[in-house]
């Protein structure tokens, strides 16, 4: 798939992950839309790379609907999430322990819903950013793994039902397997966790190897998006040393 002039949203694209992807996107001339909520985030975006901009929380049902049926695009890349509440199991409010499920996995059910029942044309393409606490879990990051596990299990079931239905619509999942210094949950979870382990969080973040950097990771996708050796299968973990590895295969 050529991304040049594909019309492409991204949640979640003012900072961070999601702002390395769109920069990597805009460099493939792709037509880019990011959704988030900071008014100030998107204008400097906006301004840098020439991208559209919705201010919208993305947890709300109808924006959601609102503005797929406008966009339209030929690829959305799920990525918002919270920076998750840090703390060890028995130091955790049911507040701090549901905030990703409350944010990330709120949003991912109504935009795929949307996905499936606006529906996108056929041949588009849904990624969903996980994360590698779906595979190990992240024992001071409270419902994190699991929200973010669960996203992974959406993003299977839309999967399904865009078969059932034959929508041609094409589910995928993004797995980044090491934390990332420069993004608001990166830096929150090497901070704890180097905390507990007495040493400072830069010594932490050199334990996952080669770092990924936010233009780094979205180089990575463009690639999932660009090389169809990644067409058919389901989901992609991606490090900074070892590039992209298949997790799952093709989706049934």
């Amino acid at each position: 798939m050529s991304l040049k002039d594909k019309k492409i949203v991204v949640t979640g694209g003012s900072r961070g992950l999601g702002l390395g992807l769109v920069e990597a996107l805009v460099a493939c001339g792709a037509r880019v839309t990011v959704v988030a909520r900071g008014a100030d985030a998107l204008a400097s975006v906006r301004a840098r790379l020439g991208v559209a901009t919705i201010s919208a929380d993305v947890t709300q049902e109808a924006a959601a609907h609102r503005i797929l049926a406008e966009v339209r695009p030929d690829i959305l890349a799920l990525n918002a999430g919270t920076t998750p509440r840090m703390g060890r199991l028995d130091q955790l409010s049911w507040a701090d322990f549901s905030a990703p499920w409350e944010t990330d996995v709120k949003a991912g059910l109504y935009w795929l819903q949307a996905a499936l029942n606006l529906p996108l044309q056929p041949g588009s393409r849904v990624l969903v950013v996980s994360s590698g606490a779906a595979v190990q879990g992240s024992p001071m990051s409270g419902g994190y793994g699991g929200a973010k596990r669960m996203l992974w299990f959406m993003a299977k079931y839309a999967s399904g039902i865009s078969a059932q239905k034959q929508l041609g619509i094409r589910f995928q999942t993004i797995v980044p397997r090491q934390m990332i210094g420069g993004t608001g949950v990166g830096d929150e979870a090497a901070k704890a966790y180097a905390r507990a382990m007495s040493i400072e969080p830069e010594d932490y973040l050199t334990r996952f190897g080669a770092p990924m950097p936010p233009r780094d990771f979205g180089e990575k996708v463009v690639s999932v998006l660009d090389d169809p050796a990644y067409a058919d299968d389901f989901a992609f973990g991606l490090k900074g040393d070892t590039g992209i590895t298949v997790l799952e295969g093709a989706a049934a």
